[in-house]
């Protein structure tokens, strides 16, 4: 086993020196026929390459295949990073489209607001809604305007459509609205064009009731609801809405203001209502008697 093994290498050791000795000779003689600057080696160069290298495309084809692969994954790569950096300017563009539709809601609230016909004796103060009760028992919402601004308790506020409330609780800097749906707001009306006097009462549902009405008959759904006046705590003629008749044939009001987007309040500045602190203030003074003309006549009973 030993011996043909030895002898194996006997043959091929000799081959194989023979082999890297042409190589070796081939490759000089290659290396000569590219360095020698001659015009006929020049055409014999020519020569060649027209001869082997179109024979050796179907070597080249896999280095083809691999640097074009190479190339798509490049461009691959480069339109994953274009369609990522799209992606972030969409979701900026959704942020911005959000931004400019909230702005475009308030500048309408704004718009309805100076659309809204006062009385030109009323001024008024417009507050930005930062917060509500959130509860089912409680109707109000909260404002950025208080005492610091002239805020004063039993004031009415509006939105851009109809009379939202009146303040009940002034802050330095906030206060309390409380709604016309709230369970504790009483408010007197005139149903037109009827004349028709009566209370709105709240009772916590989006279209409260109507209580205390002279004659119901003359009252029909559709017809306009507005402040009466009376009492002094609210001026007259502002909007309220719209009578309705409940599926139980009761009569309420579809309130104009908007209480689902309650975003801006304008705070009318009445009159200041004259606070009795005192039982005693609810009288007035008697009228002085005449003592002037009782003289006489008891004279003339004595006479």
């Amino acid at each position: 086993m030993a011996r043909d093994t030895s002898r194996r290498d006997d043959y091929v050791r000799p081959i194989r020196r023979l082999l890297i000795g042409l190589l070796v000779i081939v490759l000089f003689g290659v290396f000569l026929l590219w360095r020698i600057d001659s015009p006929r080696v020049e055409r014999l160069r020519a020569n060649l390459v027209d001869q082997i290298v179109p024979n050796f495309e179907w070597a080249m084809a896999p280095v083809t295949a691999t640097a074009n692969i190479v190339a798509d994954f490049r461009s691959y790569r480069k339109i994953y990073e274009q369609n990522q950096e799209l992606r972030r300017e969409l979701r900026q563009m959704q942020a911005w489209k959000e931004a400019a539709l909230q702005l475009e809601q308030k500048n309408a609230k704004l718009l309805d607001l100076n659309k809204v016909r006062l009385d030109p004796k009323l001024t008024f103060v417009t507050g930005v809604v930062l917060a509500d009760s959130g509860s089912p028992f409680r109707q109000s919402v909260l404002l950025n305007i208080g005492a610091r601004d002239g805020i004063q308790d039993g004031w009415a506020t509006t939105d851009g459509l109809g009379l939202v409330g009146r303040i009940s609780g002034v802050g330095d800097r906030t206060a309390r609205v409380i709604l016309l749906t709230d369970s504790n707001s009483r408010l007197p009306v005139t149903i037109q064009p009827s004349g028709q006097r009566a209370i709105l009462a709240g009772d916590n549902s989006p279209a409260p009731p109507v209580e205390f009405l002279e004659d119901p008959d003359l009252v029909r759904p559709g017809d306009r609801v507005v402040s009466s006046g009376d009492g002094g705590v609210f001026p007259a003629g502002l909007l309220i809405g719209q009578v309705a008749q409940s599926p139980d044939r009761r009569l309420r009001v579809r309130l104009s203001a908007d209480y689902e987007r309650l975003e801006f309040l304008r705070v009318l500045r009445s009159r200041s209502i004259e606070v009795i602190d005192e039982p005693g203030h609810l009288i007035g003074p008697l009228p002085a008697r005449p003592t002037a003309e009782v003289a006489p006549t008891q004279e003339a009973t004595d006479g």
